[in-house]
């Protein structure tokens, strides 16, 4: 098994780090990074194994026939991972191709 994020989602969380600690939800630049860190660690090790449902027709701009799983980091903050799988050569990926929070992307779900 392999989980793989698009380089707009790689992108995505590089500048989430910078926007977090900038926005002083983390009073210093290596707890920003560190959440970020730990958020896509917690994707890349528990997607398998979490619940997953089909996306709604609004992330289809993201990615046709994708399914979403939730990760909660906190009381206020839920991220959601919009994702692909497929088979490689036997071996199952999930290709991660949008990456969101409940605060952006609730009325949606």
């Amino acid at each position: 098994m392999k989980i793989i994020a698009i380089p707009e989602v790689e992108r995505f969380l590089e500048n989430l780090k910078q926007i977090l600690f900038e926005k002083e939800y983390f009073s210093f630049e290596e707890d920003a990074q560190k959440y970020v860190d730990d958020l896509f660690l917690d994707i890349k090790t528990n997607l398998p194994i979490k619940s997953h449902k089909p996306a709604p027709k609004h992330f289809d701009k993201y990615g046709k026939g994708m399914k979403y799983a939730s990760f909660r980091k906190n009381k206020g903050t839920t991220w959601y991972a919009f994702f692909n799988k497929y088979l490689d050569n036997g071996k199952t990926v999930y290709l991660v191709r949008y990456i969101a929070n409940n605060h952006l992307i609730a009325q949606y779900l």
